[in-house]
């Protein structure tokens, strides 16, 4: 008893160090249980992967071949290690023949995609960046409609991950979140989504799979950064500042566009049997001796009913409709957002905080376009940037196609299942 007396005077003695101690014992063994976690994590989700590689495949069928885009930039410089300890051991205990290919600076990607041989399917470890660099690069080839076929992995690593909200189930913690990407390109579903094609008269076009921003909300939330000194409120900071130099802030432009396209019915790829070698010599002989005379026929192309409107607005965004895809809709078509421009002051503040924690959120009064492709005409001497899916360019007079169900992408088997409902 004399000792249990003694150790609580001690502790009523010391309270700072012992708060300090019990505060920093907690933490520490907070710490080391989410680690023994992500070990179980890991293990569970390489004994997954080993089961496809302890497959048998005849001598004939080579090993399926990867290659992944990896941007060790990302996540603030941890991308690599986070690939390396819970992606990198399920694709190699899988028997994928992996080639890590690492950017060095931005829009390498790109240029490395022209000097990409034929592959199995492409994996993307990064963020929204690398995602739109890779696309870009694969769609820019000469030879795109063959390479286009090819799936694709994604594997969030980035700061900022909009499409894996669509392939996989939410996740905060980020070693589920890799192990369930990682494990959804062993098991090979997959989902075909859209993809934007954006033009402009001085550059190549450039591709997106979520959407185009134009605006002021966009605007603060790229500078909210800067004011980090205050917080926790450093995203109202920009947001202020930003009304405090400008209002109104409105954005002119001449909008034209097209309606929805019907949906073709989805065919299954068939790939036709090799004819014999004496039919096939036998057809060459006949294409040599007799070719076929080509009849070129006139074709009536009907006019295109495009819709015009002079807009002013606070924000305009164009996007696709992967974030909430749905597989079963019959028409293909972009959402065309214009927000109004007669918001106040507090209201552009408190909507620009909501946005940037969900991007859903949208003022009253929006209008909401639909349709296959757009023309944006700015008004003369507009400045600014646009930003393409959460990467700056240029704000210039672009247009906007819609290319339906154009990339396969790899995607969790339930998270597909609740698309399909």
């Amino acid at each position: 008893m004399a000792k249990v007396v003694k150790i609580f005077r001690t502790v009523r003695n010391h309270w700072k160090k012992t708060t300090v101690g019990v505060c920093l014992l907690t933490w520490s063994g907070h710490w080391l249980y989410g680690r023994h976690c992500d070990d179980l994590l890991r293990r569970a989700a390489c004994e997954e992967a080993k089961v496809f590689g302890d497959q048998v495949i005849p001598p004939i069928v080579q090993a399926k071949r990867a290659t992944v885009f990896l941007n060790p930039a990302a996540c603030k410089g941890k991308a690599r290690s986070l690939f390396d300890k819970n992606a990198a051991p399920i694709l190699h205990l899988a028997g994928i023949d992996a080639t890590i290919v690492k950017t060095d600076y931005e829009g390498q990607a790109k240029k490395l995609l022209d000097l990409m041989e034929n592959t199995d399917m492409i994996i993307v470890a990064g963020g929204d960046g690398t995602l739109q660099e890779v696309i870009t690069g694969l769609l820019r080839r000469k030879d795109e409609t063959t390479f286009s076929k090819i799936p694709i992995g994604f594997i969030p690593l980035g700061a900022t991950s909009s499409l894996s909200r669509t392939l996989y189930p939410e996740n905060k913690d980020k070693v589920k979140t890799i192990t369930n990407a990682a494990l959804a390109i062993l098991k090979g579903e997959t989902v075909q989504l859209d993809v934007l094609q954006i033009k402009s008269e001085k550059e190549q076009p450039v591709f997106a799979m979520s959407e185009l921003r134009w605006g002021s909300y966009r605007d603060a939330s790229v500078k909210a950064s800067k004011y980090w000194y205050f917080g926790p409120l450093k995203t109202r900071a920009a947001h202020l500042f930003s009304s405090l130099k400008e209002w109104p802030q409105r954005h002119q432009a001449a909008l034209s566009y097209l309606g929805p396209t019907d949906r073709p019915p989805e065919e299954p790829e068939v790939v036709p049997s090799r004819p014999p070698l004496y039919m096939r010599i036998l057809r060459r002989f006949t294409l040599y001796w007799s070719p076929p005379k080509e009849e070129i026929q006139p074709v009536d192309v009907p006019a295109e009913a495009w819709e015009e409107l002079s807009m002013s607005a606070i924000e305009l965004s164009i996007s696709t409709s992967n974030q909430q895809p749905d597989l079963k809709r019959t028409e293909d078509s972009m959402n065309i957002r214009i927000e109004p421009d007669t918001v106040t002051r507090g209201e552009f503040i408190s909507l620009g905080s909501q946005k940037v924690k969900d991007p859903k959120v949208i003022p009253e009064g929006y209008q909401l376009l639909q349709g296959s492709r757009c023309k944006l005409q700015l008004s003369e001497g507009t400045t600014g940037f646009f930003g393409i899916d959460n990467e700056e360019y240029e704000a210039m007079n672009v247009e906007v196609n819609l290319l339906p169900r154009k990339l396969r992408f790899f995607c969790d088997a339930g998270r597909k299942q609740e698309l399909l409902q």
